[in-house]
């Protein structure tokens, strides 16, 4: 094994994975309290189309609520970051996604990385919690009476049915797993007890993502549900503007919830990724 696998294998995590051999790399980004996992499929029909696909564990997550607490989102960052850097060495073409609040991370590595990311698909992003789900007296009034002040030690939100999925098999699924789960199944499917400290965090990634989109200049796939439950279509719309990339798609898609990877609608996200990264764009 060479440096570079050595270090590729180091920085992928326990839970992280690379699929396929193609000579174009994309760099996935899961959501946060979520796992690599939850990007398997979706990796797996990218690499079906002859693309390198990488995902790592961010830091923090795939192990104890402890773990996930104590970590901030620069270290969630700094795993992209310090993996884009090994991969931009070797690939001569490097496109970066994330889903959710992995949107929010991919979009601050193209910000900070220019021309050094050839192209960004953003699924699901969220900057404003305002889905159908969540509750408005959550967001408005006890959001930040918990937040800023010692309370966000001691609480934690739960996340209920239908867990950001439409597809009622895979809803079962993941409700079976919750019911059974133990210690060891965190890397499997995450956290759906979410700490206040947590939610603290992403917040600061949201503001600090937030000022730096005007540096945004890379090629962008926007990717949104019209039925998102925890992030309206307002959050596609909001990037939209304010990103400075002048090739700037959108795919609107219905009949899925939130997770697009594991949703109804997966495969045709999958294939629309492709597509993007495979046109060819004057330079």
């Amino acid at each position: 094994m060479d440096a570079h696998e050595q270090n590729l294998k180091a920085l992928l995590g326990p839970f992280g994975f690379r699929f396929g051999h193609g000579e174009t790399v994309i760099l996935l980004v899961h959501g946060l309290t979520g796992t690599p996992a939850e990007m398997r499929h979706f990796a797996t029909q990218l690499a079906r189309k002859g693309y390198t696909v990488v995902c790592p564990q961010l830091a923090g997550h795939c192990a104890s609520v402890q773990a996930l607490k104590v970590s901030r989102w620069q270290d969630w960052y700094g795993s992209i970051e310090a993996m884009y850097a090994l991969l931009r060495s070797r690939y001569q073409r490097v496109f970066v996604g994330g889903l959710s609040m992995g949107a929010l991370i991919a979009l601050r590595l193209a910000a900070e990385k220019g021309k050094g990311v050839d192209g960004l698909f953003l699924l699901s992003t969220t900057f404003f919690y305002d889905g159908w789900n969540v509750p408005r007296i959550r967001e408005r009034l006890l959001l930040p009476l918990v937040l800023y002040s010692p309370l966000k030690y001691f609480l934690h939100w739960k996340e209920k049915a239908p867990y950001g999925i439409k597809d009622e098999r895979m809803q079962a699924m993941v409700h079976a797993t919750l019911t059974m789960r133990d210690a060891n199944t965190a890397d499997k499917i995450g956290h759906f007890n979410t700490p206040a400290t947590v939610v603290l965090e992403s917040k600061r990634l949201i503001r600090a993502t937030r000022s730096c989109l005007g540096a945004v200049r890379s090629p962008t796939l926007i990717v949104h549900s019209t039925e998102d439950d925890m992030a309206s279509v307002k959050n596609a719309h909001y990037v939209q503007r304010r990103i400075a990339s002048k090739h700037v798609e959108t795919f609107f898609v219905d009949d899925s919830y939130h997770v697009l990877t594991l949703d109804k609608r997966k495969n045709d996200i999958a294939r629309r990724v492709a597509a993007f990264c495979a046109a060819p764009r004057p330079d």
